[in-house]
């Protein structure tokens, strides 16, 4: 049986811990000047994924 293979793209995207996946904030690439400084600083931290989205992530990284 082959191995398998996680989706590269997911695989740079999330980072899996102990108990939970991070991942990054969206609305973070352009059109900023519009966007206060507390909202572009809030939007540097890093995120969880949704429970709802969990299972669907793991897949995808093979996990």
């Amino acid at each position: 049986m082959p191995k398998m293979k996680s989706i590269r793209g997911a695989a740079k995207r999330f980072k899996v811990g102990k108990n939970k996946i991070k991942r990054g904030s969206a609305f973070r690439s352009h059109i900023l000047t519009k966007m206060s400084p507390k909202r572009k600083r809030d939007l540097r931290q890093s995120q969880y994924v949704d429970s709802t989205n969990v299972s669907a992530v793991k897949k995808m990284l093979c996990i």
